[in-house]
């Protein structure tokens, strides 16, 4: 049985001009039921095949993704942008909120019942008889043309609440006059910035002439841009006549394999960002026991793989693969970029960790996991992003990992330098990531020598 949407199309993009809106396009035969379950969402159509989400408590990416989960629901294809997406897992929370003691549900509650008030005032379902200003904000009194009810306003853009009622507009207007007379005007309060931005948002989709394009900065080696995994694993073995790729039977994923039998690397190829993506495994001899592993994430920013990738071939790949027990000698000289560049070092419990000042990068050892080489914990743990347990990307390193493949990675957070591309979501508040620490499960267990194709 054909599906009832088949071939309607809906994708889903934050919007060209203002980074805070969504768009929607639709395509496709029966999209109209597509616009109408959209416009049930907050979307609002600039034409037939084109809707905008546009919003004055900033929480376009929520309610589009709720838009998004009723649309697969309801069987249409919906595609979702990589920008959009990424902003989307994101989770934000607001500074200096002046409601401290509510939670992120609370605060969003609050702020959808102030999007109400803003749509009744603007589609002319809540009449607005004056305004005034109370000394700190814009205070208002209105009438509900449906219902006769009247009411005082309080507050701007998501802050704004009913704060009494009425049943008629002459008592509601007496009341507030005696309250504000002193500073009321008649008719509504001009639009505010926020409300100003929303407007344009839904009038305005082509990119402006006068706005640039994003222009690449040099951040720090642990900020930059993962770049393509792909294409780096490729140029890595077209560079290195030494490494070679190990076929397998799923294109998921790619094994490298050293001329020694000694060092392997494995890639898989669509790991979540934040899921491990690259797993580095050596041996002391190719039938022998794993001598250490490494494991990335598909986030690792491109100059701190390459340089890991280029640790593997700068010295005798037997000698890295070895490695050897850790000895307080060893993590002093694993860790001396970060002491020299004057990073944060501490001590709680069993972890000793170094951050740099901004508190966005760090490097974390684990002395229990150290003492315990068969633990699935990892003993190394170098990251960045908000923090250890929610990082945007991780590496995680067993305890013989050779202390000078590990030297200059630290090296690369302290004093390294790598490229970005501002995203538009970038005028986003800090980002607070969700997840949780991946699990540190060795990914080449005991194996017999690889035969070469």
């Amino acid at each position: 049985m054909t599906a009832p949407y088949s071939g309607t199309h809906i994708r889903l993009d934050i919007h060209p001009v203002h980074p805070n809106a969504v768009t929607a396009i639709l395509t496709g035969p029966r999209h109209h039921a597509a616009h109408a379950l959209l416009t049930t969402h907050g979307f609002e159509p600039t034409d037939q095949h084109t809707l905008v989400l546009a919003r004055i408590d900033h929480e376009e990416l929520y309610w589009a993704n709720q838009a998004a989960q009723a649309l697969a629901a309801d069987g249409f294809t919906t595609e979702i942008s990589s920008w959009l997406r990424e902003a989307i897992d994101e989770e934000w929370t607001w500074t200096n909120y002046p409601m401290p003691w509510c939670t992120r549900e609370e605060i969003r509650e609050v702020s959808n019942e102030a999007q109400k008030l803003y749509d009744d005032i603007r589609h002319g379902r809540l009449v607005i008889h004056a305004h005034a200003d109370d000394g700190q904000t814009t205070v208002a009194v209105g009438t509900y043309r449906d219902s006769g009810q009247s009411v005082h306003l309080h507050g701007e853009n998501h802050l704004r609440q009913v704060t009494d009622t009425f049943d008629s507009p002459a008592q509601a207007l007496d009341s507030f006059e005696r309250l504000h007379g002193d500073t009321l005007r008649p008719g509504p309060a001009p639009m505010t910035g926020t409300e100003r931005r929303a407007a344009e948002a839904r009038t305005t989709l082509g990119t402006p002439a006068s706005q640039p394009e994003p222009q690449t900065e040099t951040v720090p080696a642990y900020a930059a841009d993962p770049g393509d995994h792909d294409a780096i694993l490729d140029q890595f073995l077209t560079d290195h006549g030494d490494w070679e790729k190990w076929r397998t039977f799923s294109d998921d994923t790619t094994h490298a394999l050293h001329a020694s039998q000694t060092l392997r690397i494995e890639r898989v190829h669509e790991a979540h960002p934040r899921e491990t993506a690259w797993t580095i495994a050596a041996y002391n001899t190719p039938v022998s026991e794993r001598m250490w592993h490494l494991t990335a994430t598909g986030a690792t920013p491109a100059p701190v793989l390459n340089t890991l990738l280029d640790r593997l071939t700068e010295e005798d790949a037997w000698e890295t693969a070895i490695g050897g027990p850790i000895t307080e000698k060893s993590v002093t000289a694993a860790t001396r970029p970060l002491t020299d560049a004057g990073w944060m070092h501490t001590v709680d419990g069993r972890w000793v960790r170094w951050e740099n000042h901004q508190g966005d990068a760090g490097v974390q050892f684990d002395a229990f996991a150290a003492q315990n080489p068969n633990t699935t914990l990892a003993t190394w743990t170098l990251w960045a992003g908000p923090g250890i347990d929610r990082p945007t990307w991780a590496i995680h390193a067993s305890p013989c990992t050779p202390a000078s493949l590990l030297a200059h990675l630290t090296e690369d957070l302290a004093h390294g330098t790598g490229t970005r591309q501002p995203s538009p979501g970038a005028q986003r508040l800090r980002a607070q990531f969700t997840t949780t620490r991946p699990s540190f499960t060795p990914a080449f267990p005991r194996t017999q020598p690889i035969p070469r194709r």
